[in-house]
């Protein structure tokens, strides 16, 4: 588990995420419970259709949930740069983030629709993706090397 001061100070930073118009169509739900955590990676299996033990959130203890309003023609970019603001706010904490795909799916089923019922969620939002956050097993294998013609100038 990651401290909570680095994962409040993680989702400040999500929420700091540019947005068109600066409507700030996404959201974030903060995955810290084990049965939540649980539920959702079990979700997650069956859009993949993987049966057994594989854990598609490898082990990490907290999942961070972006949805996107729907309403809004700039969701999904929204809702990617959310993630970004994620992800770069954990590495420079020291705590490992993977993107894993598929909560669109989740989130058209009845498991996500039962979760944000529960949250007490309303509106029309689809889901952009997961944040795990934890702590790496081992150390982060190096970058490929960045492809040529990445950058032109004009």
């Amino acid at each position: 588990m990651i401290p909570e001061e680095d994962l409040k100070a993680i989702l400040k930073a999500g929420t700091y995420a540019a947005t068109g118009m600066g409507k700030q169509s996404p959201i974030i739900i903060a995955v810290t419970d084990k049965e939540t955590r649980d539920a959702l990676m079990e979700a997650n299996k069956k859009v993949i259709g993987t049966p057994g033990d594989y854990d598609p959130f490898y082990g990490a203890p907290v999942i961070l949930i972006v949805l996107a309003n729907k309403d809004v023609v700039t969701h999904i970019y929204d809702g990617a740069l959310v993630m970004g603001n994620l992800m770069n706010a954990a590495e420079s904490l020291g705590i490992a983030s993977i993107w894993i795909h598929r909560a669109k799916e989740e989130f058209e089923a009845d498991f996500g629709k039962e979760l944000l019922a529960k949250l007490g969620i309303e509106g029309n939002y689809e889901g952009i993706g997961h944040c795990a956050l934890g702590y790496a097993a081992e150390p982060a294998k190096d970058p490929a090397p960045r492809k040529e013609n990445y950058v032109y100038f004009a």
